[in-house]
């Protein structure tokens, strides 16, 4: 007897568990079993919202060509915010010490964005002011938000000046003449620690003689109270959105948590910390989100470090905080560190992306990523099957060393997920029992073509290729079950 089931998606929890006996994943070669009905129709993902969208990283360590780059990220604007990107985070925005072939790590002038001469240039590395105006005014248009890299505790580019605290001439000196062109928020040795109300501060580690005292008053007001402050200057005037606390180590906690009471928006900080806790009491602790290098070295673990999927099911950010932890697989740090267990190798990053787009956090795309011709359109279905069906409850439906199963259990509305990551140098197939009943299951990926059928129970054997991982949802498929 037949039964003909039209099946568009489950309206309630998933129900998953997983075998635990390797014996019932096999290696095969891929034989898809299509429905009776011939073609698959997989769901229009556009329909879909999981509710969160994708930041990207709009740079990297010593973009070229000089003095363009602003113009550049405009041309491409549209195209990131049809791919469902929301938010980009812009390399530090004024003159650095370094003049045209700074990354303005090395910050001098707050509010030089290119429009001084000083340090050997009028525009910074990126461009003129106006170029990066224009490039705020077409993010806004295309409704992405734009957030400003902040490096408030060390400066660099100053004059020299007899230091009395200690007792030598240091490079405190900043005004018009000296590294401040603009003449706002102009410093001198008392000014950085130590001086005549505060020790010298040990968490200082760049630039340690020009390291900014947070608990002055006169910094306070310019950095981020008064109406001129670099804070409401960069919102107000430049019309930045948020902000990305750099190196955060070099100062205390309180500092960006009266930044955010002062002037809001989105923030997330530079805490280069893999330990889940440390992360979490600071988020506690400034209200602000974390980049979520927990969730980043277990991936590096797992994938290349050790080679042991396990390493997945270990304490994470997102796994406590999913709004606050911001999941990344790459930064403009990671990318150039020497340190191999620092960065996620190139054959391994797509897995790491698949991974991080469909579990809670908010996902951050590297420039570098996007923009490698290898990786752009299978980073852009992520991205969509992100903002559109990774949604509900996680649930790890099973892990050894090359296998890791994860359900994003959906809702009501929205069908959910299931990814398989396998990083074995065979295909596997693993059954799982799942709330899809009687339908047919499809790979939103597309790296794999097998189309498993669910039973009435919900049971359903998955595919995951060789060194690879597959994204399985419902279809809109009409399907025969014999």
């Amino acid at each position: 007897m037949k039964t003909k089931l039209l099946y568009l998606f489950a309206t309630s929890f998933f129900l998953l568990s997983s075998c635990s006996s390797d014996d019932d994943s096999s290696s095969v070669d891929p034989e898809p079993t299509l429905p009776e009905t011939g073609e698959v129709k997989p769901l229009d993902l556009s329909k879909y919202d999981s509710g969160t969208d994708v930041m990207l990283q709009a740079f990297y360590w010593d973009v070229e060509p000089k003095g363009d780059w602003w113009n550049i990220l405009s041309e491409k604007v549209t195209d990131w915010a049809d791919a469902g990107i929301d938010r980009l985070w812009l390399p530090v925005a004024t003159k650095g010490q370094s003049g045209g072939y700074s990354m303005g790590y090395d910050p001098s002038d707050y509010f030089d964005f290119g429009e001084f001469e000083q340090h050997g240039t009028v525009e910074t590395r990126f461009g003129s002011r106006e170029e990066l105006e224009n490039l705020i005014s077409k993010a806004h248009d295309n409704n992405l938000e734009v957030i400003a890299d902040i490096v408030i505790n060390h400066n660099s580019g100053g004059g020299e000046e007899y230091n009395p605290y200690r007792d030598k001439n240091t490079y405190t000196l900043f005004d018009e003449t000296h590294g401040n062109a603009s003449g706002m928020f102009n410093r001198n040795y008392e000014n950085f620690y130590p001086n005549s109300t505060s020790d010298y501060d040990d968490g200082s580690l760049f630039y340690p003689e020009q390291n900014l005292d947070h608990n002055q008053e006169y910094v306070q007001n310019w950095l981020w109270k008064q109406d001129n402050s670099v804070a409401k200057y960069y919102k107000n005037t430049m019309g930045f959105d948020g902000w990305r606390f750099d190196y955060v180590l070099g100062y205390e906690p309180w500092v960006v948590k009266a930044w955010i009471d002062e002037v809001g928006g989105f923030s997330v900080v530079e805490l280069w910390d893999g330990s889940a806790s440390v992360l979490e009491k600071y988020i506690e602790e400034t209200g602000s989100s974390a980049f979520d290098f927990s969730t980043f070295y277990k991936l590096e673990e797992a994938l290349d470090r050790f080679e042991d999927l396990n390493y997945l099911n270990e304490e994470m950010l997102w796994q406590t905080y999913p709004d606050k932890a911001v999941t990344f697989t790459a930064n403009h740090d990671t990318e150039k560190d020497s340190n191999e267990d620092n960065y996620i190798m190139s054959d391994h990053k797509l897995t790491a992306y698949a991974y991080i787009l469909t579990h809670p956090g908010y996902p951050t795309i590297f420039y570098s990523d996007i923009e490698n011709e290898k990786f752009t359109e299978q980073l852009k279905q992520l991205i969509s099957i992100h903002n559109s069906i990774a949604i509900g409850d996680t649930e790890i439906l099973y892990v050894d060393t090359d296998e890791y199963i994860m359900t994003r259990k959906g809702t009501s509305e929205n069908p959910g997920l299931i990814l398989y990551i396998n990083t074995s140098d065979n295909i596997k197939r693993r059954n799982v029992t799942s709330n899809w009943k009687d339908t047919v299951l499809y790979d939103y990926t597309s790296n794999s073509t097998y189309t498993p059928v669910t039973t009435e129970d919900g049971e359903v054997l998955l595919e995951a290729p060789a060194n690879g991982y597959a994204i399985w949802s419902i279809t809109t498929t009409e399907t025969v079950i014999e």
